[in-house]
């Protein structure tokens, strides 16, 4: 746990100073461009009130906004939520949403490590954790996220069983959204939650698993049957020397017999008389 809590805290070491090196650049804009900035306070001055329209910028609650003065990221970082100030044909920004997005990744044919080819979706949960590096780093995060998490799970499913693919997927989710969050640190993003929502199999094969299935049950049925017998058949070995102990326990068995007989809607009755009965007349 201790070695856990090293690498993240390193990771986040470096991420921080990642963004303290684009938020303070190592060099000015220098003479020239503070000319160009005083001339864009200077119209923006001559041209007042008109130009506060088009200095002042609001970002919303859920937004952060990054400006670049020629070119360079200005000190900082992200501005926002609320109003911000930009100067005229110096100054520029992108807007970048915080909140958490959601992307279906779309189905994937995946050859499992038992040689069993597979079609698995999943869904991704992930936002924007600093503005920052999520413009400077990547082109488009967004679509670098997706297409990463399609060959993630082209690659994690590709080391586990079919067996492990059916049962394991939240081990399996929880291996891909590691994977992925590392991977997307440099970008500024973090991988929040990664699902796997469906497994389609081939058809031939869910028949195979059917019938196996199918056989399992069968023989374990056939196996409760035999058990069942050999239960009966000691019950009724025990039952015989009860009854070879007491003779009397035979008759009154016969006439229990009868009386379930005479209980059911039957015109004619075949009940055997035990001889034992008669030896008393033949006696006589």
């Amino acid at each position: 746990m201790d070695r856990y809590d090293e690498e993240v805290a390193m990771k986040e070491s470096k991420r921080r100073e990642r963004q303290q090196a684009l938020e303070e650049p190592d060099s000015d804009i220098g003479a020239c461009g503070w000319l160009l900035v005083a001339c864009s306070i200077l119209l923006m001055l001559l041209t007042l009130p008109l130009s506060i329209w088009c200095c002042i910028k609001i970002v919303k609650e859920y937004e952060r906004a990054i400006i670049f003065r020629l070119g360079r990221i200005l000190r900082g970082g992200a501005k926002g939520p609320g109003l911000f100030f930009i100067l005229p044909c110096t100054d520029s920004f992108i807007n970048v949403d915080m909140r958490t997005i959601t992307f279906d990744i779309p189905p994937q044919e995946v050859l499992t490590k038992d040689s069993v080819t597979v079609s698995v979706d999943g869904v991704v949960y992930y936002r924007v954790q600093n503005a920052t590096l999520a413009v400077a780093n990547i082109t488009n995060a967004d679509a670098a996220t997706r297409l990463l998490a399609q060959t993630t799970l082209r690659n994690v499913l590709g080391t586990k069983n079919l067996a492990e693919i059916l049962s394991d997927r939240e081990e399996i989710a929880h291996s891909m959204q590691s994977t992925l969050d590392d991977a997307t640190d440099d970008w500024g993003i973090k991988v929040e939650r990664v699902e796997i929502k469906d497994v389609k199999l081939p058809l031939q094969l869910q028949r195979a698993m059917a019938a196996e299935a199918e056989a399992t049950r069968e023989a374990r049925a056939k196996v409760i049957a035999a058990e069942g017998e050999m239960n009966a058949s000691r019950a009724l070995k025990e039952a015989s020397l009860v009854i070879a102990e007491s003779p009397s326990a035979l008759q009154l068995r016969y006439l229990q017999t009868l009386n379930t007989i005479a209980a059911e809607k039957n015109s004619t009755i075949i009940f055997p008389l035990p001889l034992e009965m008669m030896q008393g007349f033949i006696k006589q």
